[in-house]
């Protein structure tokens, strides 16, 4: 386990990262050329083909399709995708808002996080303006998790060190999942390559701050407390990793994908498993250094089968050499 993280030394970092905000911001209507005709949802544009650095898009049932299938299930996935980060989103607004309104004076992590929350506020927009521009008419998240989301933002204030543990959850496998298409080389629909550009760069810094906030608070916990979070940990990143990455079934099976596959992707395949353990690379360093890895949290870890080699440093590429 690391040092400390002093309080001095996390005021200093707070302070960066909302000069980061103040620096470099974007706005949902502004940078974003949602009416240029390159832009458009069209039908027939093979750039919204799934790159191989999505699970579903590497799978060989999806390979094997006609272009127009592999094409109308890409804009299907792109706009389920952004349901559900929009909706994730508004949680994390409702319950960073509900964490500030009782902090005292003077603390930099009210300054940060109004930030943070303006910045999602813009990324709430840019994804739910993409699911209309796409047509597809989806609900997002699991009904289960559409239903407990009006009540979960109140462990900001309740249980903040579980919540921000949440907002990791949601926040890393959409980053991975951006940054895989981003960097797979293959061709990527300008649309939401833009906003997978803007949302990479502001959610580094909400990223960021997580780490910072868990890394100041969860050392000095008790034995008790850091024996808990340490169990409910992995089981909060698995449940909101499913939650985001997995699309419902029915929803599936309207554009043609059946059931089988959607399991064997989520995460039966090879590439599916893969992909599993590789969300969660940086999080485990997390785990490590703060003291959330014991006997029993990694027999969790590895039940769960999110467990793995701990990235060396944050936002490391995952290489694979097979």
């Amino acid at each position: 386990m690391t040092a400390h993280l002093t309080r001095k030394l996390y005021d200093e970092r707070l302070r960066t990262l909302s000069e980061g905000s103040v620096n470099v911001n974007f706005n949902a209507f502004v940078d974003i050329k949602w009416d240029d005709p390159e832009f458009a949802v069209d039908p027939d544009d093979p750039r919204w083909v799934l790159t191989s650095a999505d699970a579903l898009g590497a799978h060989p049932w999806y390979r094997e399709q006609s272009l127009e299938a592999r094409i109308r299930i890409g804009i299907w996935r792109w706009a389920v995708i952004a349901k559900v980060g929009m909706q994730f989103e508004n949680l994390l607004m409702r319950g960073a808002l509900d964490y500030i309104y009782q902090l005292g004076n003077r603390n930099e992590e009210f300054r940060y996080l109004t930030h943070e929350i303006t910045e999602e506020t813009h990324h709430t927009q840019m994804f739910q303006e993409l699911v209309n521009r796409t047509g597809v008419d989806t609900a997002g998240g699991k009904r289960w998790f559409r239903q407990l989301s009006r009540i979960l933002p109140l462990a900001g204030s309740l249980y903040p060190e579980a919540f921000f543990t949440g907002i990791l959850a949601g926040e890393e496998p959409i980053d991975h999942l951006q940054k895989g298409a981003l960097r797979s080389g293959e061709p990527v629909h300008p649309l939401p390559q833009r906003i997978m550009q803007i949302h990479i760069a502001e959610e580094a810094r909400h990223i960021s701050f997580a780490h910072e906030f868990l890394r100041l608070r969860v050392p000095r916990f008790g034995k008790v407390r850091r024996g808990a979070l340490s169990l409910l940990f992995p089981l909060i990143m698995r449940t909101l990793c499913d939650v985001i990455m997995i699309p419902d079934r029915k929803s599936a099976a309207q554009v043609g994908i059946p059931a089988w596959v959607v399991k064997d992707v989520f995460w039966k395949s090879e590439a599916g498993q893969r992909m599993l353990h590789d969300l969660f690379s940086d999080v485990r360093m997390l785990a490590e250094d703060i003291g959330l890895m014991n006997k029993v949290s990694r027999l969790l870890w590895k039940a769960l089968r999110i467990d793995g080699r701990p990235a060396r440093f944050r936002g490391e590429p995952v290489l694979h050499t097979d």
